[in-house]
C-alpha cells in the first residue's frame, strides 16, 4: 500500500487542523495505520493507530483527548483530527501501514519498525 499524507499547516494555539491520509495499491489486505510525527532534531514518535477496520484506535498520552483518528475504507482514507493544538505540536506528521496496532507501555508507545509503509510527511506548525 503507498500512503500520501496532506493537510499540514500553520495554525495558532488552540487552533485545529484535519490531517488525511490516502492510500492506493493493494488497499485489499486489511492495514492498520499509523501516524508519527518528527520534530526537528527529535527522534520520530507514534502519537496514533487505527485498526484495519476502524474499530480500535490507541493514542499516546501527549495527544489522547484532543486528537482523533479515524478511517474511511470506502475512500481508503485515514484521518487525525487535530485539537487544543500546542506549539509543541510542531512537527512533520507522516502516516505509516503495517500489520496491526501495536502499543509499548513506557515513552515510545508506537515503533516505527512494525510500520512497512510510509507516506511523506506534511508539515504543522503551531505558533503561540
Amino acid at each position: 500500500v503507498q500512503l500520501q499524507a496532506s493537510g499540514g499547516g500553520l495554525v495558532q494555539a488552540g487552533g485545529s487542523l484535519r490531517l488525511s491520509c490516502a492510500a492506493s495499491g493493494s488497499t485489499s489486505d486489511y492495514y492498520a495505520v499509523g501516524w508519527f510525527r518528527q520534530a526537528p532534531g527529535k527522534r520520530r514518535e507514534g502519537i496514533s493507530c487505527i485498526s484495519s477496520n476502524g474499530g480500535t484506535t490507541y493514542y499516546t498520552d501527549s495527544v489522547r483527548g484532543r486528537f482523533a483518528i479515524s478511517r474511511d475504507n470506502a475512500k481508503n482514507a485515514i484521518y487525525l483530527q487535530m485539537n487544543s493544538l500546542r506549539p509543541e505540536d510542531t512537527a512533520v506528521y507522516y502516516c505509516a501501514a503495517g500489520r496491526r496496532c501495536k502499543y509499548y507501555t513506557g515513552t515510545y508507545n508506537f515503533r516505527a519498525a512494525d510500520f512497512g509503509s510510509w507516506g511523506q510527511g506534511t508539515q504543522v506548525t503551531v505558533s503561540s
